[in-house]
């Protein structure tokens, strides 16, 4: 991993002289100040976040809260758990319905993402680790990532999805129409829960 040596690599990332991508999504632990960091093989998608929430809660979570009865997720309003995606709150719905566990999602706004605190209690560490290394396989950025700890004891645990998740998924009509996510009475927009049916 280290070397005295010069490797010559390119200077952006250039996908089409890749061998592949690893996209990492991120759940933070904000009591015990624990990173868990799933690493994908194949999209940034809203099945991909639920995958690795899922994870992260059967490798982690139901140890560490076993009375729980629901999860508060602090989410960015953009990307793979968009606040505006109905397809999220589809893939967040099944979840909830496997985890048995009502969901809450606050989104913070556009350009507040900066106030979550996975974005400096989490996100920059895992930079510094991987800083300045050339990733060649996806066992190396694992054990990178593994690595990063401040010294107020952040812990990461890291796992690899190696699944195939397909873009341009739609969520069905029906969920739409008769979508079971409980909106909040302030800023609704941002803020609802999943609630995990019955059946």
């Amino acid at each position: 991993m280290y070397t005295q040596q010069v490797l010559e690599a390119f200077d952006h990332d250039f996908p089409s002289a890749a061998l592949g991508v690893v996209i990492p999504h991120g759940v933070y632990d904000v009591k015990r100040n624990q990173g868990h960091v799933t690493l994908g093989t194949s999209h940034d998608t809203s099945e991909f976040a639920c995958d690795s929430i899922l994870r992260w809660w059967q490798h982690q979570g139901q140890t560490a809260y076993p009375r729980a009865t629901s999860l508060l997720l602090l989410c960015d309003s953009g990307g793979s758990n968009s606040a505006g995606q109905y397809l999220f709150k589809q893939d967040l719905q099944g979840l909830a319905d496997r985890l048995a566990l009502e969901i809450r999602v606050a989104h913070y706004p556009p350009y507040a993402s900066k106030y979550n605190p996975i974005e400096h209690r989490l996100f920059p560490h895992l930079t510094r680790a991987c800083q300045g290394v050339i990733f060649h396989t996806l066992d190396l950025v694992k054990e990178l990532m593994k690595k990063a700890t401040t010294s107020t004891g952040l812990h990461v645990t890291v796992d690899i999805i190696d699944k195939i998740y397909h873009t341009g998924r739609k969520y069905t009509e029906s969920f739409k129409e008769t979508m079971p996510i409980v909106f909040d009475a302030v800023l609704p927009k941002w803020n609802y829960r999943a609630v995990p049916s019955l059946s």
